[in-house]
């Protein structure tokens, strides 16, 4: 069975950073919600990069766990965004809409800044609940 999503938008100003205000789906018949991503090895090891590089490394490490659980970024209806650097963020705003727009993913998401996420090292996770 199909996922129908509809993007709910009462404005126009979220479009050019790439997501929804609100995902609608229905006839969903699996859901998979996803522990935050970054940018960690095949060993478990944080890689310590810029901001750049942590944005695509986490990026990749979710769409592997996405292709195992038999999902693509398409599926992805909500993206969390967990940053030490907000400023930091946007001026490596452009992999995010890279790595987004060519899949036709346009989720409802949050952008937060902390503190300090599970390791020094780390700069940037992503959360993904994904539906199919």
């Amino acid at each position: 069975m199909n996922t129908n999503k509809t993007i709910i938008n009462p404005w126009k100003w979220q479009d050019q950073l790439g997501y929804a205000q609100a995902v609608e789906t229905d006839h969903s018949t699996h859901t998979l919600y996803c522990a935050g991503q970054a940018a960690m090895d095949a060993e478990g090891r944080p890689v310590t990069d810029d901001m750049g590089g942590q944005i695509s490394l986490s990026f990749d490490n979710l769409e592997t766990l996405l292709k195992q659980a038999g999902y693509t970024l398409g599926n992805v209806v909500r993206l969390n965004f967990y940053t030490t650097s907000i400023a930091q963020f946007f001026a490596n705003y452009g992999q995010v809409i890279g790595r987004l727009k060519p899949t036709g993913c346009t989720p409802s998401s949050t952008l937060i800044e902390v503190k300090a996420l599970a390791f020094p090292e780390l700069m940037v996770e992503i959360e993904a609940t994904a539906v199919k």
